[in-house]
């Protein structure tokens, strides 16, 4: 039967007031729609549905559950779940969709043929894998459940369900590939005037359990009814707001997109077990949801000051495939463990060895020589630990991503007949440049990997022998820095032709694909932050003071041809006193899918970015960092920023920070220790407000 309005309750209800502008994310003139289904994720505990409007029929996406994959090899990609939010509408409306990031709700507004057209859905946020949909239009509604587009070796098959009395439809459906299944049980009913539809999505196994957990998480809800789900979920978002976020004021255009960057965050992370979170998250099918570099030296950052939970599941992921990393690194006549570019359900390395650029086939040499990446995961971890005061996590559960990835580098080095340790034939954070030798960032994130992981404990003799080899394979490792305080990108770079952004056009600018593969590795162009990613991850394993002079010299030559670049170089601009700097360097990061800057974000949100957004305000203008269990703050505000206010997590405390260019005022809700500038730390128990001087600054 048809759903028609006939209860102004229900229409208030569906509608929302007016969503405030601060909070409010629409459709934009200048992002094509074809964009909008990234854009207006809502996901949560891993599972994501994409902003696909009711009426899309067959081509309506399923949903999409982190590390739940399809295939084979490096052409495993994400499994289309289950499909949820399909109806079968009599004319399809003219409507646009608004996302409101206070409540956690995707709204849909517009008419049909019969006049209003109203959809609310949102992913519970207080029960992971729940979705709820409420809907007023003239529908023919369908089945709950839909089987997605046919997948190649994806089997769909329909369960039985548990009855939810006589007014509901319900129906169960597992989608299952050789690698990886997910399973959806749903009901729906048509309750004064509107039709509601509330479903349960859950991982499942090769034991099959899965189809009785969801059923069983679907009745949960159910019971609870529609109206209490959608209370509950806002307060959920509420908790979530007041305890991390941001108050900008005097720029709502910046505000609103931190907040969009932090929300959909929590959308496409998972903090239950273990959490695989891709290029694109769970927002979309790019890259085929292949676990990077990215998850690691990007996003678990800004989860650890979100949702330490969740940064945890991310380092779990890691740790449980450390079994595939070892037989890599064994297979390639190594120690230890070398952890694959690209990592997909089972940690072993699916990195596609061909691809095209600009229309030619190039190899890809990635997967092979891209391995700065077995160093930044064990640098997350303890980023992880040292952020959120896990302290004995890095000697337990945590200890062997320190100790195997730093036996990895010490079989890798070459020590040459000068006596100095040498890392040949890599490829570092700038891409655009191959088979290099001692790239400064591969060599310095080794260093530091031996020093960090041989400061842990040695349970016996042999062991600490084993350490002391470490330090000493550290000590000899060449690092590029040079009499002038730069540090050489990689041996030979200086040579090559001196090419800046600015002479080919200016930046952002994929450079390989404007002149060629050839001329740019042949030029000092580089893609994006390498020397200067180690001022970003580990300042204090550089040369004090070096960042300004390196900044200077990298800046013109980087061409931000990743997306991952502006935040970074934002973030150190402000670190080096350069706020202004900051805030126009930050602005493509910014807008990156709001606008679909890189015209990709149809294939999913830049959630990497999104992270390296939060980084940037954070740890960037704010100043914000912990070490050795002290949080230490040295803002630096741009000028358009009179006042910056902060909430987030750190060392198991809720902090609050209202900065000016006069003072630093810290809320938390319980004691740490916490150093301003160049103070000392003090224990600050409730609130604290200190002014601040010149030498306080960057």
């Amino acid at each position: 039967m048809s759903a028609r309005v006939g209860n102004s309750a229900t229409d208030a209800e569906v509608t929302t007031a007016e969503c405030d502008p601060r909070w409010t994310v629409r459709p934009s003139p200048v992002r094509p729609v074809i964009a909008d289904g990234a854009v207006f994720t809502i996901g949560s505990g891993g599972f994501a549905t994409r902003a696909t409007p009711e009426e899309s029929g067959e081509t309506t996406p399923g949903v999409l559950a982190a590390g739940v994959f399809a295939g084979a090899g490096t052409e495993q990609r994400l499994l289309e779940g289950p499909v949820w939010t399909r109806l079968d509408l009599s004319e399809d409306p003219v409507a646009e969709f608004v996302l409101d990031l206070r409540d956690g709700v995707l709204h849909r507004r517009g008419t049909d043929g019969e006049g209003t057209f109203r959809s609310l859905r949102f992913a519970c946020a207080q029960r992971p894998g729940v979705t709820a949909m409420r809907v007023i239009a003239d529908a023919r509604p369908g089945p709950p459940l839909r089987a997605p587009a046919a997948q190649e070796g994806v089997r769909a098959e329909f369960e039985q369900v548990l009855s939810m009395g006589a007014t509901a439809e319900t129906r169960c459906l597992r989608i299952e590939s050789p690698v990886g299944a997910m399973v959806a049980a749903a009901a729906q009913r048509t309750a004064e005037g509107a039709l509601e539809r509330v479903a349960a999505f859950t991982v499942d196994s090769a034991e099959r359990t899965g189809a009785g957990r969801a059923m069983r998480e679907l009745h949960r809800a159910w019971d609870h009814g529609f109206d209490e789900l959608l209370a509950a979920h806002r307060a959920t978002w509420a908790q979530r707001w007041s305890e991390v976020g941001i108050d900008l004021p005097d720029d709502p255009e910046t505000e609103l997109a931190v907040r969009y960057a932090l929300f959909q965050l929590w959308c496409n992370a998972d903090a239950h077990g273990e959490s695989a979170v891709g290029a694109r998250g769970v927002s979309g099918s790019g890259y085929r949801g292949h676990v990077f570099w990215d998850a690691d030296v990007f996003v678990l950052p800004a989860l650890a000051s979100m949702d330490p939970a969740a940064a945890a599941a991310m380092v779990a992921y890691r740790r449980n495939r450390l079994g595939a990393a070892r037989v890599r690194a064994r297979d390639e006549g190594r120690d230890g463990a070398r952890f694959p570019w690209e990592s997909a359900a089972d940690g072993t390395d699916v990195t596609p060895r061909s691809g095209f650029l600009g229309g030619t086939a190039v190899p890809i040499l990635t997967g092979t020589q891209e391995e700065h990446i077995t160093a930044d995961i064990a640098w997350a971890a303890d980023y992880y630990a040292e952020w959120t005061g896990a302290c004995d996590y890095l000697e337990t559960d945590g200890r062997d991503l320190l100790t195997e990835t730093a036996r990895y580098w010490a079989s890798r080095i070459r020590v040459g007949a000068d006596g100095r340790g040498h890392i040949d034939a890599v490829i570092g954070p700038d891409e655009y440049h191959e088979t290099v030798d001692d790239n400064a960032y591969t060599n310095v994130m080794a260093r530091w990997n031996l020093r960090r992981a041989a400061l842990l404990s040695p349970r016996n003799a042999m062991e600490a022998a084993e350490f002391a080899s470490w330090r000493d394979s550290a000590e000899r490792l060449v690092d590029g820095m040079g009499a002038d305080g730069r540090y050489e990108q990689f041996r030979g770079y200086y040579d090559l032709e001196p090419l800046t952004a600015a002479e080919i056009g200016g930046a952002p600018v994929a450079a390989d694909v404007l002149l060629g593969q050839a001329r740019v590795a042949g030029a000092q162009l580089i893609k994006q932050p390498d020397v200067l990613m180690l001022h970003q991850l580990v300042p204090d394993e550089v040369v004090p003071d070096s960042l300004a002079t390196n900044l200077d010299y990298y800046g013109p030559r980087t061409t931000h041809g990743s997306s991952l670049s502006p935040a970074t170089m934002a973030c150190l601009l402000a670190r080096a006193g350069r706020p202004d700097e900051a805030l126009e360097m930050l602005e493509p990061a910014l807008r990156m899918d709001l606008d679909d800057r890189s015209a990709m974000t149809a294939g999913g949100l830049h959630v990497a970015t999104m992270g390296g957004v939060w980084q940037a305000v954070l740890t960037g203008f704010a100043g914000v960092r912990v070490r050795a269990g002290v949080l230490s703050i040295r803002p630096a505000l741009p000028a358009r920023w009179p006042r910056l206010g902060l909430a987030f997590r750190c060392l198991g405390r809720r902090i609050r920070l209202d900065l000016t260019e006069q003072r630093v005022g810290v809320v938390t809700d319980g004691p740490i220790p916490v150093a301003v500038g160049d103070a000392e730390p003090v224990v600050v128990s409730g609130e604290m407000v200190r002014a601040l001087s010149r030498r306080d600054l960057p």
